[in-house]
């Protein structure tokens, strides 16, 4: 996963807690900026490509709700979660409507703070570029055409004159298959290409 592609910005006006979070991000390999400014925050996202944001709601400068209002009136697509220590209906509904990806409440428990940023990694495709979605897709329809015949990647070599090996690299998306050997895959799976690139 090219996790270090992906820009992370974590606002909190807790310097610790802040710290916390960059720290558990960058040893995940994102790239991770932190900053305990809600003001410096909307300056950096001016200045800066930032994929995710990651804010805090109850801050003295100015709350994580206006911070995301201010945002939004430039960039409707940055991804936005909030983490607080104060969860209340309120900022439930404010965050929602401001678009807000995920919620999480202090204090920031690793294992929810990881895989918030990992689902809108996957939602958002931020680490794909479109060769690499291209790959995963084709393997992913070859591989479920396969089983849903019931068929082993041994049974569809033999159909094929492909090795096991490379047909087990292009399911798995670390091969790019040749247009002959789509072809023969789709063949012996009795499936067209059109159906494995539908949506490209």
């Amino acid at each position: 996963m090219r996790t270090n592609s992906v820009k992370i910005l974590v606002v909190d006006d807790d310097p610790d807690t802040g710290e916390v979070m960059r720290f558990l991000l960058a040893k995940e390999g994102f790239l991770v900026e932190m900053t305990t400014s809600p003001r410096a925050a909307l300056d950096m996202l001016r200045e800066n490509q930032f994929h995710i944001l990651i804010l805090d709601l109850v801050m003295p400068e100015m709350s994580g709700i206006e911070v995301l209002e201010r945002v939004r009136q430039s960039d409707k697509d940055l991804a936005v979660i909030v983490v607080t220590g104060y969860p209340s209906v309120e900022t439930a509904v404010a965050s929602l409507k401001g678009g807000v990806c995920d919620y999480v409440s202090k204090p920031v428990e690793k294992e929810k703070l990881i895989g918030a940023v990992k689902a809108v990694v996957d939602d958002k495709g931020l680490l794909r570029n479109p060769d690499e979605k291209l790959l995963v897709t084709v393997g992913a329809r070859i591989r479920t055409c396969r089983k849903d015949q019931d068929l082993t990647l041994k049974q569809v070599a033999r159909r094929t004159g492909l090795s096991v090996s490379l047909l087990s690299q292009i399911e798995r998306a670390e091969s790019a298959a040749s247009v002959a050997s789509l072809y023969r895959i789709t063949s012996a799976l009795q499936t067209d290409m059109q159906s494995i690139f539908e949506g490209f």
